[in-house]
């Protein structure tokens, strides 16, 4: 299912529910976890989670998906306890941005 998300600044990012198979390890304050990824735009993302992080604390996200390896560095935009987290993408790395975009694409299709 596709929808289209507004984000703070008139910025408009497609954003793809994710099948339950997609998944990501993090890293934050000195924790780091695996969690199931509900929805995904190139602007962010939404992890379900029960740990929670306060509002703008970093993450280190890595991505193993069938595109290879995606790592970015995130900010906490908003949290839901004890279900989850709005990440805000901050960096990804040169090689990881084509992967994170044939990602969104086979996604898109996929639903």
């Amino acid at each position: 299912m596709l929808q289209q998300s507004v984000f703070p600044l008139g910025r408009f990012n497609l954003r793809v529910q994710t099948p339950s198979g997609v998944c990501v390890y993090w890293y934050s304050g000195g924790r780091d976890d695996v969690s199931r990824v509900r929805n995904l735009s190139l602007g962010g993302l939404y992890v379900e989670t029960p740990t929670s992080r306060r509002l703008g604390s970093t993450v280190k996200l890595e991505f193993l998906v069938q595109e290879g390896e995606i790592r970015a560095d995130a900010i906490v935009r908003r949290v839901e306890p004890g279900l989850g987290l709005a990440l805000k993408l901050m960096a990804v790395n040169d090689e990881a941005r084509p992967r994170l975009a044939a990602l969104m694409n086979r996604l898109c299709h996929s639903s």
